[in-house]
């Protein structure tokens, strides 16, 4: 497996052009499966997770051209409506084909999902709601099959705020008979997203953005063509990077309002920015105070900056404590932060962190794609290297990271698996 190799080596500097967002791409990709027409998408992040829905849509018999950032997918020729478990199960997302396969054809067989390890995120949320709208479901021999010869619009009070489900079921509503409500539906900005592009194909969609959407189902829709807004999570990811080493950054291509509660949280830290329209400025600072977060659905802070936020809390001056209420084991990359150095308790939810403490680099281990992050974050700081294997779970959601950090003037390489080693990664480093 590939690795990544870095040496801490002082502040970064430079400009940042932040990528589309991946779970946004991801729910549009599936919308795509809605209609016969073509759909364009734009501003598409070209990592793991892309790769996997677009080879899975093409499985279900969409036809799919790319170009750069871009993609042309056209739905006339659907023949399958199995979503097989080989393509499945490394994406938990793979499940939202579930409401748009059962909505076009009428019967969806979709693999129990897979993903990153950070707690329990059942679907049945999903399910129930599907059954709520006429489905008739079984899961058999690891595969949700549903079926429907047309869903009825229903009255849907999720128990519990779910993302992917919002985005599932709002796509399945927007073909069903009637009128489907949503209440307790979560309000990121990728729902928001989900919904622009829907409404661009003929949906009719009110509400996204707010805990009740309303969905008035159609007979049909149409192409599209859509550009997914830039990854708030990237964003946050290289806020952290400029502040963990007192970085000069501008980070460009970006919606600042979509990170409201985790840029209040590096400002009350004393991080000095500057926060126009679609850039953020990151100035040097003369050292970060410890602040308590809780993590909590949009517009809280987001449990996706969890991980990068604790990194950068390491030097922080005083006891930072961060609360997690989404996921219940959210905390793998806690030890392998404590092997360089980091001085982390856990307590329950709670993850206390005693700042400043110097790191040192270490072989660590990502335990998942926002794991994977925070490790990069305190490698950049590390005295000596920092070697950080299991990198396939970054490569699920961030683009060319080491390409942009690079850029911005850190010492980081891919040792690339049954070619490079390790040692010659950190002879080339030293020598920058």
């Amino acid at each position: 497996m590939d690795k990544l190799v870095l040496i801490g080596n002082g502040p970064l500097e430079g400009e940042v052009r932040i990528s589309g967002a991946k779970n946004a791409s991801l729910p549009c990709l599936a919308a795509s499966i809605l209609t016969a027409g073509t759909v364009n998408l734009s501003n598409l992040p070209w990592v793991r997770d892309i790769y996997t829905m677009c080879d899975l849509i093409r499985e279900l018999g969409l036809e799919i051209e790319d170009n750069d950032d871009s993609v042309e997918i056209k739905g006339a020729k659907i023949n399958s409506h199995i979503a097989p478990y080989q393509l499945v199960k490394t994406m938990r997302a793979s499940i939202l084909v579930l409401g748009p396969l059962l909505a076009r054809l009428g019967r969806a067989q979709v693999s129990l999902p897979g993903g990153c390890a950070i707690g329990a995120r059942p679907v049945d949320l999903h399910l129930k709601a599907l059954e709520q709208m006429g489905a008739e479901i079984k899961l058999e021999h690891g595969y949700i099959d549903a079926r429907a010869e047309r869903l009825k619009g229903a009255h849907i009070n999720f128990e519990k705020v779910t993302v992917t489900g919002t985005e599932n079921i709002m796509m399945a509503a927007t073909l069903a008979e009637g009128t489907t409500i949503l209440d307790n539906a979560a309000c990121e900005p990728e729902i928001v997203d989900l919904a622009e592009m829907l409404i661009a194909m003929g949906a009719r969609i009110e509400g996204a953005g707010t805990e009740r959407i309303v969905i008035e189902g159609v007979d049909r829709l149409h192409g599209c063509d859509h550009r997914i807004i830039p990854d708030r999570i990237e964003t946050g990811t290289y806020v952290c990077a400029a502040a963990i080493t007192r970085g000069r950054v501008s980070i460009t291509n970006t919606e600042p309002r979509h990170l409201e509660a985790f840029l209040a949280a590096m400002k009350k830290a004393g991080l000095p920015m500057e926060i126009h329209p679609d850039r953020i400025e990151v100035f040097p600072h003369e050292g970060l105070r410890a602040v308590n977060i809780t993590t909590e659905p949009h517009p809280g802070f987001p449990t996706d900056m969890q991980a990068q936020f604790i990194a950068t809390m390491t030097q922080a001056e005083g006891t930072s404590i961060v609360s997690e209420n989404i996921f219940e084991n959210r905390f793998g990359h806690v030890p392998e932060l404590k092997r360089m150095g980091a001085d982390i308790v856990i307590d329950g939810n709670r993850a206390l962190t005693i700042g400043p403490t110097p790191l040192s680099g270490a072989q660590v281990m990502a335990t998942d794609l926002r794991a994977s992050a925070s490790l990069v974050i305190a490698g950049l700081i590390a005295a000596e290297e920092t070697t950080i294997d299991r990198i396939y779970h970054l490569d699920r959601g961030y683009y060319n990271l080491e390409g942009k950090l690079g850029n911005l003037g850190a010492k980081i390489r891919r040792v690339k698996n049954g070619s490079d080693t390790v040692q010659r990664a950190v002879e080339e480093l030293s020598n920058i």
